[in-house]
């Protein structure tokens, strides 16, 4: 989507706040699924550090496009 300015207008208001709840989400998640995966089988430790592994990314995420506004 364009303006016809040159610069794309999607990304302009709605990557950071949208990135953000992201790894809210993600951080959250895995907090719920920490205590499953502590008191059970070590595969079940997958699952909450795919969590935290997607939080941090979409924290980096968040933080580039932060910073190119």
């Amino acid at each position: 989507m364009s303006d016809g300015s040159g610069r794309s207008t999607f990304t302009d208001g709605y990557v950071v706040p949208i990135s953000g709840l992201l790894a809210l989400l993600f951080a959250l998640m895995a907090g719920l699924t920490a205590g499953r995966a502590l008191s059970g089988d070590p595969a079940d430790a997958v699952l909450p550090v795919a969590f935290a592994i997607g939080a941090v990314l979409a924290i980096r995420f968040r933080q580039r496009h932060a910073g190119s506004e």
